[in-house]
């Protein structure tokens, strides 16, 4: 019910964006068509997620953080410190590897620039109207209202009609490095599997390499082949779109959840005590966050919430401890 209310509030909103369909472009139905079933998907798969224990008390103690008045009176510029560094920089995947921050900011910010021009005038959001049928004045209009007046043949007007193929470049180099280093690291090759590692990432650069060689047709073959090309190019983008909401792309509607509960980590240790572990007292983590995290193992009824109050090394100590009297010394 959720998923279908959320993809008929889309299809309103591709009504009423496009001034009743006035401008809607009929040749970019099938792309339309397929950010209906994006939402569908996306709403039903959250909504899934959400109603497990771990991710609804997750979702609620972020929330919960992000909405309080106590946490922006105290640290008011830790939100949209954890926005720009969890979200758009994902700082925490250079400790991991620079090479691999790198190309997941060029994959990232690729997408991000994809969607924000792909996705408006699939829907008939943005228009772009000449005083003349050759121009080069044209001006971008959103919603019907003008908002930008350019010149074609300028820089901006460049960097505008060819926003979709610096986007497309910025995904080739970042999704070509994954793709390299999936078949060249063998680490990165122990668990992989194709359909959730490597589909992703030949989706993307097939997306990207038709929608360059579309620009390369128009400008450079008078057209040729642009018919083959572009069908190629919507096949792709479709199917990347459905795919979306059940694959591993899923992340991306995700980890904006996760930035709450980061606020809640932060605020929590800035002015709370924290908790040290049962048997060397070290410390582990604030208080509030280990009893969230009993509370998501009480709710899963997984019986042993107390041992969120050890750190990671004695847990594997005790478990070793465990195994070695329990069963290794238990064989007669």
């Amino acid at each position: 019910m959720v998923a279908t209310a959320v993809a008929l509030l889309l299809v309103l909103a591709i009504v009423l964006g496009s001034r009743m369909l006035r401008n809607f472009d009929a040749a970019l139905l099938p792309y339309a068509v397929a950010t209906v079933f994006l939402a569908f998907g996306v709403a039903y798969r959250y909504t899934v997620w959400v109603s497990e224990p771990p991710a609804r008390r997750l979702l609620r103690q972020g929330l919960r953080a992000l909405f309080s008045a106590e946490n922006f009176r105290r640290a008011p510029t830790a939100l949209p410190r954890m926005a720009a560094t969890y979200l758009g920089f994902q700082k925490f995947l250079g400790a991991r590897s620079t090479a691999r921050w790198a190309a997941h900011q060029l994959v990232f910010w690729g997408c991000v620039l994809a969607a924000l021009i792909t996705f408006p005038l699939t829907w008939g959001w943005f228009t772009f109207t000449a005083a003349t049928g050759s121009g080069p004045g044209y001006e971008m209009r959103i919603w019907g209202f003008g908002v930008l007046g350019f010149n074609s043949s300028d820089a901006i007007g460049w960097v505008v009609f060819h926003g979709l193929d610096l986007a497309a470049v910025l995904v080739i180099a970042g999704a070509g490095y994954f793709l390299w280093r999936r078949l060249r690291d063998r680490a990165a090759g122990t668990g992989q599997r194709f359909a959730y590692d490597f589909l992703p990432l030949l989706a993307l650069i097939v997306i990207s390499v038709t929608g360059l060689l579309l620009t390369f047709s128009a400008i450079f073959l008078h057209g040729g082949g642009y018919a083959f090309l572009a069908t190629l190019h919507m096949a792709s983008v479709v199917f990347t779109l459905v795919y979306l909401p059940f694959g591993k792309f899923f992340h991306i509607v995700q980890r904006p959840a996760a930035v709450g509960m980061q606020l809640f980590k932060y605020t929590a240790r800035q002015h709370e005590q924290l908790c040290v572990c049962r048997r060397c007292g070290e410390p582990v983590d604030t208080a509030p966050y280990v009893e969230n995290l009993r509370g998501t193992m009480r709710d899963l009824r997984l019986d042993f919430d107390a041992w969120a109050e050890y750190c990671p090394r004695c847990k594997r100590v005790l478990r070793g401890g465990a195994y070695l009297a329990q069963v290794k010394r238990g064989f007669k």
